[in-house]
């Protein structure tokens, strides 16, 4: 029997949830769609918001045939093999490729797919649940259109869960009933993602038993199979900026245990590479001058976690992340930048003070000799001179953390200050 979710895939764009801003009358997409241009697209955003579902659609608007690869396991010479049938009876119309989860293919795979994209052998539709500004290869990304795919409302989701409900009575041998608010309670906890709730209206079915010869659910079913739908659905990406938010700030309030959970929900949705990424900047951000070792460590755990790979990963990533939230935690270093880039963005462009602009400029005879002094030949490697543009007057960005690591830097330096 065809999945619930395929039965109920929309073959029409207005029959499509949500997405009104890419779909809605006069939008970008549903002109592109709608014109039959065969236009390489990237579509970003969380699963089970409609990506899948558009690809085929405009696969059977431009009758081209349909393919559909999945980065994670897919490698170039399935590509290759997909371009053997352009201009066969296989496809006739061309090869319009599906290439889900693209972030995972490297920089190489993503540079060889260019090839056939330029010649026209292939129309191109990546979809991602990556931010693709981060993942994919500049170069195909301007040749590509981005859209991006939002969570859909609970609204937006409960005539999808309506209809499978409807669907699913229909199948079944015995009368099936559910009380008025369970729609409405599977849409609701789902998340935005139509394939979850879809997949919960299945496993209510499923689960239901037979009382006096009709099968009957409760909303209290509904939302304990629709939570269990959702945790099978996490390895897609779903919510990865909220867990990855929640990772950092469980970090940033060291607690190891909320750390270790959320690192573990990324993880078992699939995630390496988002939370490789923000371990090394929550080091940088939350951890920095505090434990300066902690970058070293953490980027030692992220490349063994990288070359590991999944499942084996979660084992130097969870010491990352064990580490970082039981590190001593100074922000200074991030606000000094931060503050420092406020002020240059406002306009303190200062001109450079002389006797630190470039050397070979004074012996070419283009202004009087630099004024330079060289710490190194001065006592403990330092002599007082001026370093900040005269228009920044005596701005300071960098303050020292109320850490050990920090506080001695700063005893040292008081100490070789005020000896001058």
């Amino acid at each position: 029997m065809k999945p619930l979710a395929d039965e109920i895939r929309p073959q029409t764009l207005d029959e499509v949830a949500g997405q009104k801003h890419l779909l809605g009358e006069g939008a970008l997409l549903r002109r592109l769609i709608e014109s039959g241009t065969s236009a390489n697209l990237i579509f970003y955003g969380p699963s089970g918001t409609g990506k899948t579902t558009i690809a085929n659609i405009i696969a059977k608007r431009t009758e081209k045939a349909l393919y559909h690869l999945n980065a994670t396991t897919a490698s170039l010479q399935d590509v290759k093999n997909i371009i053997a049938d352009v201009d066969t009876m296989l496809a006739p119309n061309g090869v319009l490729l599906y290439l889900d989860e693209i972030q995972y293919f490297n920089k190489k795979q993503q540079q060889s797919l260019l090839e056939f994209m330029e010649n026209g052998k292939i129309t191109l539709i990546a979809s991602t649940t990556e931010n693709p500004y981060f993942y994919i290869y500049n170069a195909l990304l301007s040749r590509s259109t981005v859209f991006e795919f939002k969570p859909l409302s609970a609204e937006e989701t409960l005539p999808a869960v309506e209809r499978a409900l409807g669907i699913v009575s229909g199948r079944s041998s015995l009368p099936f009933t559910w009380e008025d608010t369970v729609p409405n309670t599977i849409a609701a906890a789902c998340g935005g993602d139509v394939r979850k709730a879809i997949n919960a209206v299945e496993l209510l079915y499923q689960s239901a038993r037979p009382v006096d010869g009709v099968l009957h659910v409760t909303s209290e079913d509904a939302l304990q199979l629709s939570q269990r739908s959702a945790m099978r659905y996490d390895r897609e990406g779903d919510d990865h900026y909220d867990l990855l938010s929640a990772l950092q700030k469980s970090i940033r309030g060291s607690d190891p245990d909320a750390a270790l959970y959320y690192l573990g929900r990324l993880l078992t949705a699939g995630d390496l590479l988002s939370p490789c990424r923000r371990l090394l900047v929550i080091a940088a951000e939350d951890i920095g001058l505090a434990y300066p070792q902690a970058m070293v460590v953490t980027k030692a755990c992220v490349d063994a976690a990288v070359q590991l790979g999944l499942p084996e990963a979660r084992l130097p990533l969870a010491e990352a992340a064990v580490l970082l939230a039981t590190a001593p935690k100074s922000n200074s270093a991030s606000s000094a930048i931060i503050e420092a880039m406020t002020d240059i963005q406002r306009g303190a462009m200062g001109i450079i003070p002389r006797h630190l602009q470039n050397v070979h400029a004074d012996s070419a005879g283009s202004g009087p000799a630099a004024k330079y002094k060289y710490p190194h030949n001065y006592p403990n490697h330092y002599v007082s001179q001026r370093y900040l543009p005269e228009e920044l007057g005596e701005k300071h960005y960098y303050e020292y953390g109320d850490n050990k690591t920090e506080q001695a830097a700063k005893r040292y330096w008081d100490l070789i200050r005020g000896q001058e």
